[in-house]
C-alpha cells in the first residue's frame, strides 16, 4: 500500500507539473484559450499569471493544489473558469459505465475464443490454439471497429444512436469497439493458462480417480483463472483511462477524452484531477485483480503445494508463420520502389488497378507505396518497442511483488498524457513517442509474468531443486524463466499492432512522426473520412496491421 501511495503521488506530481516544465508559457496558452483575438501582450500575460498563481513557483503551486485536494477541492479550470469537480463528476460516471460494459464484452469475447479448446482438452484431446483469431481481433484498431459499427449499425440500419450519451443504448457500440480487442488479448492469456492446466499431471490423476467432469472443469477454470484475473484487472484499469479514441469517435464525454483535451489545452487543474481519478481507479482495479488471483490460486502460494510438469508442445504449422511474413515481405518488395509522397489530385481515390494495385488515397498518392514504406517505419519500430517491453516485463514480473503497485498505476495512464509529459521535457519526435508507449505498455506483460512466476514458485519441482542445493540463479534460469517467457512473449506480441497504432496516433497529434509520413496508423486516420466512398484506403492498412499481429503471435508461439 505504501508503494502504491508513493507511486500515485509521484505520477500525479509529474503530470501536474507538465505545463510548468514545458517550453511554452502556460499563462500564454490560457490567454489564447480564453480569448483568441486578444493580443498576448506582457501586461495581459502577467495578469493571467497572477490570477492563476503561477508566479508562486511550480512546487508551491503543486503544494497548494494537493492541500485543497485533501479537503475535496480540486480547483477551478484555468480555461473555462468552472469548478473541476463539476466537469469531473459526469465524466467519471460515463467512463465507469462504458468501462464496465466493455469489460463484459471483453470477457464474452475471451470466452468465445477459449471455450472450444477448453472443451476439447477436457475430453482428452489436444487443446487447439486460436491465437491467430485472437491476433486478428487484437490487431483491429478500436477507432476502426467503432467507425465501421457506426457506419453500418447506426447510419445504415439506424438501430442505435450515432453519438452522444443519454442512456445505455448510447454505450453499446462504444463498449463493443473498446472491449473486442481487449477480449482478444485476454484470450491469448487464458489460452496459455488453460493449456498448462489441462496438461498437468493432477488432471489425469483426478480423471482416473473418477471425479465428476464438472468438478474437474471447475478446478481447471480456477487454476487458469488465477492467471487471467490479474490481467483482467489491468485491462479494466487501462480501458478506464485510455478510451479517448473511442470516446472521440462516438462523441462520448468520458474521462479519457476530458484528460487529453485538458492536457492539450494546458489546463493543469483538470489534468491533475483526471489523472488522480484515473490512477485511483487503476490502483483499485489492480488490487481487486490481485485479491481475486490470491483467492483462486489459494495454496499455490506455498512451496510444494502444486505438482507441475512441462506442458505438451503446441506449435503452429510452418505455413502459419510463412504466410503472414511472406505477405508482408512481398508487399514491401513490391511497393518499396514506388514514391509514397507524390501528390496527384487528378487521381484521387482511384480503386485498385494495374497502375495502382492498392488504389490511391484522398491526395492521389499511391497506397501500395505508402503501405510498403510504412512497414519499414511502423512495423520495425513497433517490433523494437515490443521487444523492449518484454525485457522490462520479465525483469519486473519475475522479481515478485516488487513493482506491482507501480504497474497497476502506470497501466491506467493514457498514453497521450504520458507522451505530452515526455515531449514537454525531451521535445516531440520518435524518441518521445517510443518512451511514452514503452512506459505504459510494460505493465500488463509484467503482471502476467508475476502471476506465472508465483505459480511456478509454488510447484513441487522447485522445492526439490532447492533441496538438492540448486542456487537461486539456477532455479531462475533453468526453471522459472523457461516457464514464464513463452506466455509473456505471446501476451506482449499480441499487443504489437496496438503499439504500432499508439506510435502512429502520437505522430498524428504532433508528438511523433508527422504527416505526410507513410505510417499505417496515419493511413487509417487519413482514410476514415472516405471509408464509405473508397473502402480500400482503410482496408489495406488494416490488413497490414492484421498480418503484423498474426505473424508476431505465431512467431512467439514457436518459442515454446
Amino acid at each position: 500500500m505504501l508503494g502504491r501511495l508513493c507511486a500515485l503521488l509521484g505520477l500525479t506530481a509529474v503530470i501536474g507539473l507538465l505545463p510548468l516544465v514545458a517550453g511554452r508559457d502556460p499563462a500564454l496558452a490560457v490567454l489564447r484559450a480564453r480569448s483568441a483575438d486578444r493580443e498576448p501582450d506582457a501586461e495581459a500575460i502577467a495578469s493571467v499569471r497572477r490570477e492563476l498563481g503561477l508566479d508562486a513557483g511550480p512546487f508551491e503551486l503543486l503544494g497548494r493544489w494537493s492541500g485543497r485536494a485533501l479537503h475535496g477541492d480540486l480547483g477551478t479550470s484555468w480555461v473555462s473558469g468552472e469548478p473541476v469537480s463539476a466537469q469531473l463528476g459526469s465524466a467519471i460516471g460515463v467512463s465507469s459505465t462504458l468501462t464496465g460494459l466493455a469489460a463484459v464484452v471483453a470477457v464474452l469475447v475471451m470466452t468465445a475464443l477459449v471455450a472450444r479448446p477448453f472443451a476439447a482438452g477436457l475430453r482428452g484431446k489436444s487443446p487447439s490454439s486460436r491465437a491467430g483469431v485472437a491476433a486478428v481481433l487484437a490487431a483491429l484498431p478500436e477507432f476502426l471497429i467503432g467507425s465501421v459499427l457506426l457506419l453500418v449499425i447506426s447510419v445504415r440500419l439506424g438501430w442505435l444512436p450515432t453519438s452522444g450519451w443519454r442512456d445505455l443504448s448510447y454505450a453499446v457500440l462504444p463498449a463493443i469497439a473498446l472491449g473486442t480487442p481487449a477480449g482478444a488479448v485476454l484470450a491469448v492469456v487464458a489460452g496459455d493458462a488453460l493449456r498448462d492446466a489441462l496438461t498437468a499431471p493432477w488432471l489425469r490423476s483426478w480423471t482416473a480417480a473418477g471425479f465428476p467432469a464438472r468438478t474437474i472443469a471447475l478446478a481447471v477454470v480456477r487454476r487458469a483463472g488465477s492467471v487471467v484475473t490479474g490481467q483482467l484487472g489491468l485491462v479494466v484499469a487501462g480501458m478506464f483511462g485510455s478510451a479517448a479514441t473511442v470516446e472521440v469517435v462516438f462523441g462520448v464525454p468520458g474521462l479519457g477524452r476530458l484528460a487529453v483535451d485538458a492536457a492539450l489545452a494546458q489546463d493543469v487543474p483538470v489534468v491533475q484531477a483526471c489523472v488522480l481519478v484515473i490512477l485511483l481507479g487503476g490502483a483499485a482495479a489492480g488490487a481487486l485483480g490481485a485479491v481475486a488471483q490470491r483467492l483462486l490460486l489459494g495454496p499455490a502460494l506455498v512451496d510444494g503445494a502444486l505438482e507441475s510438469a512441462a506442458p505438451r508442445p503446441v506449435t503452429p504449422g510452418r505455413w502459419s508463420l510463412i504466410l503472414p511474413a511472406g505477405a508482408v515481405i512481398a508487399v514491401v518488395l513490391w511497393g518499396i520502389w514506388r514514391d509514397p509522397f507524390t501528390v496527384d489530385l487528378s487521381a484521387r481515390l482511384l480503386p485498385p488497378s494495374a497502375a495502382h494495385p492498392m488504389g490511391t488515397d484522398a491526395l492521389g498518392r499511391d497506397l501500395l507505396a505508402r503501405v510498403a514504406h510504412g512497414a519499414l517505419h511502423t512495423g520495425a519500430l513497433a517490433t523494437g518497442v515490443t521487444a523492449l517491453v518484454v525485457v522490462i516485463a520479465l525483469g519486473v514480473g519475475i522479481a515478485g511483488r516488487r513493482g506491482s503497485g507501480a504497474a497497476d498505476l502506470v497501466n491506467a495512464l493514457p498514453t497521450v498524457v504520458v507522451a505530452l509529459a515526455v515531449a514537454a521535457t525531451a521535445g516531440p519526435g520518435w524518441t518521445s513517442a517510443v518512451i511514452a508507449v514503452a512506459a505504459v505498455a510494460w505493465a500488463p506483460p509484467a503482471a502476467h509474468a508475476r502471476s506465472l512466476a508465483l505459480e511456478q514458485r509454488g510447484s513441487a519441482h522447485l522445492t526439490a531443486a532447492r533441496a538438492l542445493g540448486a542456487s537461486t540463479r539456477h532455479i531462475l534460469v533453468r526453471h522459472v524463466l523457461p516457464a514464464v517467457l513463452p506466455p509473456v512473449l505471446r501476451n506482449a506480441f499480441v499487443r504489437l499492432p496496438a503499439v504500432a497504432l499508439a506510435l502512429a496516433s502520437l505522430g498524428y497529434l504532433g508528438l511523433g512522426a508527422q504527416p505526410p509520413e507513410p505510417e499505417w496508423g496515419l493511413l487509417l486516420a487519413e482514410g476514415m473520412p472516405n471509408v464509405e466512398r473508397a473502402p480500400w484506403v482503410v482496408a489495406f492498412p488494416a490488413a497490414a496491421l492484421v498480418l503484423l499481429g498474426v505473424g508476431a503471435v505465431v512467431a512467439a508461439s514457436r518459442v515454446r
